[in-house]
């Protein structure tokens, strides 16, 4: 029935309409942005986008920024394949929000001004703590970047139906990946450079329109094929999935009730680990931390994530519609027909095309719903990296250039003052400097992901992402819970639980199966694994919070007590807030 990807090849039609549809969000998304850095002037309009955007306005971007090709397509796609157990993402996902909303929002916009070391710092030593926060935000940064262009090439490459064998412009499949990559990696560092804050912030706004309005658009067309019948699409998706009645129930993916004792707790701890990792990691996400400071005040922060919320919210709902009814439509033979190695990518393509030839005319409307979701899916790609080169250049510029290395000996020694001049910065008041040296750290960082992303295409995608998530759960989200609400913590607290939480996730995850002694495994033939799980969470977010807690009650360091108060007040009251 589906010969679309499954022959490796687009119809001509597909193509050239998905090409266009690439080509018109482009030319879309770099007007808007351009209009941006023509309203983008000082350090707080680049950073904050001039704190100008409502509650409404800044939670359909952090939408944008955090539903990412992962959410749209891989969810989508472990629903397909795993049925009850693929939607536990979603959850993951979703609750992930609560804690934001309760422990984090309003208190980081309250107490912070563009990233968040700002919060870290404000009653502990400067430099010790931005540093690690720098450090953080960056490795934070980086392996998300990596996971979305290394997947963005593979995802491009596929849903134009360039697979080994076949040329796509006299390119071979490597070369147009290496060419997507470059694509993207352009299109992040002029987001960024030129627009600020707020041109990535209206990029990711745009997205978020175009995401749910492609979503609702497949759902409602899914519940239309089966007149609005719940039952009898779960019914045929378990039918067509393979597993039967199996499909619908837990423990088809996570929870596996096999093998030995030992295997089956391994398989429970590791759904915990993930849980752990999804819902704390979110709170911990360098980029989403920062969108709190693009609202005016603490009201418009918590309107930012109700409206998040409600927006992810019926995003992740929809997904099934759209899992359920890949499963139904489309069915397990096609899908890996398509995408051998299982992945789950193919399955909302591949839903776009059978519902447009049955709905909306033929193999025409086939090919036109394919190109629109194929769009969508590309300027998921687009808003994310943005959103996560813009929380990389800021903490570089604000944290290590402003408040670490300008005035110390390093800068001295260094004599850089030559490269403000290049730019022009020269003699210009420190906002403007600062402003000079994230834009360079925005083109620094996107080149270096692009040449890492070209060179870690055999990486394991989930490998990267997990880390990311593990990372900001283990060494971000304690060190500001802490800050925030532990009247005792220091420097040393600060620092301890940032690289110990840091650390003990690197080191975990390449400990992991992930990375070796299984087939999935990053490398398949070695066999160095001692760590059972695939997530650390489990571990090294626990591991955080008792480094941060080592650190702080080893330390020779007097808290300060006026300090904490007065962040207390602010972080509860909004008084003195930016």
């Amino acid at each position: 029935m589906m010969t679309l990807l499954a022959s490796g090849a687009v119809d001509t039609t597909s193509r050239t309409l998905t090409i266009a549809l690439f080509c018109v969000l482009v030319v879309v998304t770099l007007g808007v942005t351009v209009w941006a850095g023509r309203r983008t002037s000082t350090a707080t309009d680049f950073y904050a986008g001039g704190r100008s955007f409502t509650g409404f306005q800044n939670g359909m971007a952090i939408g944008g920024d955090y539903m990412s090709a992962a959410s749209f397509l891989g969810i989508a796609g472990l629903i397909a394949l795993s049925g009850y157990d693929g939607f536990l993402y979603s959850i993951g996902f979703l609750v992930a929000w609560l804690v934001a909303l309760l422990l984090v929002a309003e208190l980081l916009r309250n107490s912070g001004r563009y990233t968040m070391a700002d919060v870290l710092a404000f009653r502990m030593r400067q430099r010790p703590v931005r540093t690690a926060a720098a450090v953080s935000t960056v490795t934070v940064s980086i392996f998300y970047l990596l996971a979305q262009m290394v997947g963005a090439g593979a995802l491009v490459a596929l849903l134009l139906g360039i697979a080994p064998g076949h040329t796509f412009l006299g390119m071979t499949p490597d070369a147009a990946k290496n060419l997507t990559i470059v694509i993207v990696g352009a299109l992040m560092i002029t987001y960024v450079v030129v627009g600020g804050m707020k041109g990535t912030t209206w990029v990711q706004i745009i997205k978020a329109c175009l995401l749910m309005v492609g979503a609702a658009l497949m759902t409602v067309l899914v519940l239309v094929a089966f007149g609005f019948n719940l039952s009898g699409l779960l019914g045929k998706a378990a039918d067509k999935s393979g597993a039967g009645s199996d499909f619908l129930s837990p423990g088809l993916k996570y929870g596996v009730e096999e093998g030995s004792a030992w295997q089956i707790l391994t398989h429970k701890l590791d759904l915990l680990s993930l849980g752990m990792a999804l819902v704390l990691g979110t709170a911990g996400l360098p980029h989403i931390l920062i969108r709190f400071y693009t609202v005016p005040d603490a009201k418009s922060a918590r309107k930012s994530v109700l409206w998040a919320i409600g927006i992810i919210g019926v995003f992740y709902l929809m997904t099934l519609a759209l899992g359920f009814g890949a499963a139904a439509l489309v069915g397990k033979a096609d899908m890996a027909a398509a995408d051998p190695k299982q992945t789950g990518n193919v399955a909302a393509p591949l839903l776009a095309k059978q519902l447009g030839e049955q709905f909306l005319g033929g193999s025409g409307g086939g090919a036109i719903l394919l190109a629109f979701i194929a769009a969508v899916a590309f300027a998921t790609i687009l808003a994310v990296v943005a959103g996560l080169t813009l929380a990389s250049s800021s903490s570089l510029a604000h944290d290590l250039y402003a408040n670490v290395y300008r005035g110390s000996n390093l800068a001295r020694r260094l004599r850089l003052g030559w490269v403000l001049r290049l730019t022009g910065a020269k003699g210009g008041n420190g906002d403007r400097r600062e402003m000079v040296v994230a834009r360079l750290a925005a083109f620094v960082i996107g080149i270096v992901a692009i040449v890492l992303a070209i060179f870690a295409q055999s990486l394991n995608v989930a490998f990267l992402v997990a880390l990311a998530f593990a990372v900001a759960a283990s060494g971000n989200l304690p060190a500001v819970l802490y800050s925030l609400f532990w009247k005792r913590f220091t420097t040393a607290g600060a620092t301890w639980a940032i690289y110990g939480g840091l650390l003990t996730a690197v080191i975990l995850v390449i400990s992991s199966p992930v990375v070796s002694g299984s087939e999935t495994a990053l490398f398949p033939s070695a066999n160095f694994a001692w760590f059972p799980l695939e997530n650390p969470g489990l571990i090294s977010i626990p591991a955080g919070f008792f480094f941060g807690w080592l650190g702080t009650v080893i330390s020779r360091e007097t808290p300060d007590a006026e300090k904490f108060a007065e962040l207390e007040v602010r972080s509860l009251t909004g008084a003195g807030a930016h």
